[in-house]
């Protein structure tokens, strides 16, 4: 597969700044009290020009404060007290949970942009040539989600053992009654074994089984650069025993809304085609190719904290020892966390993390809600992103003690 970027446009300097500094505490903030958002300092418009044509008209400083909510806080209060505690919310359901922080939605506000249907949209065409070369492929195409990028590709999710994978490959060869396997689909990081990363062995090994077969391979990276991360390589090491990928902006990397298929030109011409026939074609895209950009350009930093913030929560609820939670710190090899849960059900656990009571601030100074969904009949799973700090995790440990102390297990 070529390693060059073929007939792409020049690509514009990068020069965004982090969402967000890591590590402060956030209280959480409500609407209206229905939903609960971490907070984040109110966007300050920047001027491109004072008082002249550049300058950021005032109904699009109204739009950019309307965009950020003004900070309300969930408040707890002590029983038979005057004292009020803010309750701080610690959201590990996904790392799609995430709100673009100030640089993000400067970025977005100030895009330069086109009509990408007609391929005019330069914020676009910067970030399909940025993903190209990042990923070592000739061309890629901005999409509206991961799962149209995968679809353009005929992707079903999944991954075998390789003795399977070459049977099921080759039971359609030459039989009537079997269909004839025509892609190899893989999907790196794992989500549903609670991000493990495939190894880099392993996909050369499946990457020869195809070529033997005549076989395509298609990457389903939705979490690709947490796999980078982990294994200390250059997120093009990966796609290159690949014949096509996805990579998804509005998870680890923190976009909005995004993602991209990459491949050589040939295919990514025909995925244009089909992303106008699956209704995915965009025209002043550039404010959601911004976003992407601006999570590309932080994503090693970011990741590597929240794959050890994952790690540190994991050695953590190992030690709490308890019979009710379990968790192998072995098999955290990115931002998630398989919590195997016994003796209860797993609602009914995620349910006690996210209340909170007088108990709890009287025992821990503390009241968090804990966002967490179950994942299977015995396990939930907690995901580390963008949006917590190596403060909220220990605030998630502590909570998670308290709960197993209530329950006389802990």
């Amino acid at each position: 597969m070529p390693r060059e970027c073929a007939q792409c446009p020049p690509r514009r300097k990068l020069n965004y700044n982090s969402q967000h500094a890591a590590g402060a505490l956030r209280p959480a903030r409500v609407n209206r009290g229905r939903s609960l958002e971490s907070s984040a300092a109110p966007i300050q418009p920047r001027k491109i020009g004072a008082g002249g044509p550049g300058t950021i008209p005032a109904m699009l400083r109204r739009l950019a404060r309307a965009a950020t909510p003004q900070q309300r806080v969930f408040w707890a209060r002590r029983s038979g007290s005057l004292a009020e505690i803010p309750t701080y919310v610690v959201d590990l359901r996904s790392d799609t949970v995430t709100k673009p922080g100030p640089a993000m939605r400067r970025a977005m506000a100030e895009a330069v942009v086109g009509d990408d249907d007609y391929g005019e949209d330069p914020t676009v065409r910067d970030l399909q040539a940025t993903a190209a070369e990042l990923l070592g492929v000739e061309r890629t195409l901005f999409v509206p989600t991961n799962t149209m990028a995968n679809l353009i590709s005929d992707l079903p999710h999944g991954t075998l053992d390789l003795a399977e994978l070459e049977r099921l490959v080759t039971r359609g060869l030459g039989s009537p009654y079997h269909p004839v396997c025509e892609l190899i689909c893989l999907e790196n990081t794992h989500s549903s074994s609670g991000g493990r990363v495939l190894p880099m062995e392993y996909l050369r090994q499946v990457h020869l089984l195809a070529r033997r077969y005549g076989v395509r391979v298609h990457l389903d990276g939705a979490r690709l650069m947490n796999a980078a991360v982990a294994l200390g390589v250059p997120p093009a090491r990966i796609v290159e025993h690949c014949d096509s990928v996805s990579l998804c902006f509005s998870k680890g990397l923190g976009a909005p809304v995004g993602a991209l298929v990459g491949g050589p030109k040939d295919f990514i011409e025909e995925a244009w085609r089909l992303r106008k026939a699956l209704g995915g074609g965009m025209r002043q895209a550039g404010v959601l190719a911004a976003a992407a950009l601006v999570g590309l350009a932080d994503a090693e930093e970011m990741l590597q904290r929240d794959h050890q913030n994952a790690q540190r929560f994991a050695r953590g609820l190992q030690e709490l020892a308890s019979p009710v939670c379990s968790v192998d710190p072995a098999a955290v090899e990115t931002n998630m966390v398989m919590v195997r849960v016994d003796g209860l059900p797993p609602e009914e656990l995620c349910r006690r993390l996210q209340a909170v009571s007088a108990d709890e601030v009287a025992q821990t100074g503390h009241a968090v809600r804990l966002l967490l969904f179950p994942w299977t009949e015995h396990s939930v799973r907690a995901v580390w992103h963008r949006d917590v700090s190596a403060q909220d995790t220990e605030l998630a440990l502590g909570k998670w003690a308290f709960v197993l102390r209530t329950l006389g297990l802990g």
